[in-house]
């Protein structure tokens, strides 16, 4: 089912797939993207866990409520969900800003969660000016030009050449995003620095990176590595979306971890 609930007046869009009573699994989307993103991870994930899926505020038919946005408030959606579902343990696998909100989670809520994935993500992304700078783009001018230049950003050049639908598929997604909530989001990137914070870190951790990502890149993934105790780290052939471009050798690691 895919229903929409309303944590304290604001709306979030989720979806709860898998046999009732199996470990949970939130996945958590990506910048300018929805939880379709995971829909090539669902299959593999649903025999074994109860697989939880949400839009992060301000995309898809989640709430778009005003910016800026703060990384505690992207954490903190998603314990109100938790608690809505009555969900008290739970692993969590995110992709970019959905990593940086697992690494949040971990920090400040670690006595609930299991295990970690944070794909495609660093503990800092990008810099104060660059995403300040993309709010204003997106406020004034809407979402086109960011949304031209998504492929590039995302995909590697072969992937682009292979599977020029799917790539379109996940332009159009962005093209439509909200630029309130997505200038939201691009705030909350901007002011979330845990590069201090992620020694912290107890619950069991996988990173995953994108051997070509040009967003967060194999030094981000790295510097996470040698920051949280036990960390395992594994590199994919893919750019930033790894779990669209190298979806099979994903869900092999994430199935191998959560075992």
């Amino acid at each position: 089912m895919m229903p929409i609930l309303k944590l304290d007046g604001e709306d979030f869009f989720y979806s709860l797939d898998g046999p009732a009573g199996a470990p949970v699994l939130v996945l958590s989307n990506s910048l300018g993207t929805t939880m379709a993103m995971w829909n090539g991870q669902m299959e593999a994930l649903r025999q074994r866990y109860r697989v939880l899926r949400y839009d992060t505020r301000g995309h898809g038919r989640s709430v778009v409520s005003a910016p800026p946005y703060t990384l505690p408030m992207l954490g903190q959606d998603v314990l109100n969900l938790l608690d809505a579902l009555k969900i008290d343990k739970f692993h969590f696998c995110g992709i970019s800003m959905g990593g940086l909100t697992g690494l949040w989670l971990a920090i400040h809520a670690g006595a609930r969660l299991q295990k970690l994935v944070v794909a495609d993500s660093a503990a800092r992304i990008g810099t104060v000016v660059g995403w300040r700078a993309r709010a204003q783009l997106v406020r004034e001018s809407g979402m086109a030009e960011v949304a031209t230049g998504a492929p590039g950003r995302w995909f590697t050049p072969a992937f682009i050449a292979h599977a020029p639908g799917l790539v379109q598929q996940y332009v159009a997604s962005l093209r439509a995003c909200s630029p309130a909530g997505y200038a939201g989001c691009c705030l909350a990137l901007a002011d979330a620095d845990l590069r201090s914070e992620i020694a912290a870190i107890k619950a069991p951790t996988l990173l995953i990176t994108g051997l070509h990502d040009p967003v967060t890149t194999t030094t981000d993934a790295r510097f996470m590595r040698d920051g949280i105790a036990g960390a395992q780290y594994a590199e994919l052939e893919a750019s930033h979306l790894s779990n669209v471009e190298a979806s099979a050798d994903f869900n092999k690691l994430l199935l191998q971890f959560l075992a």
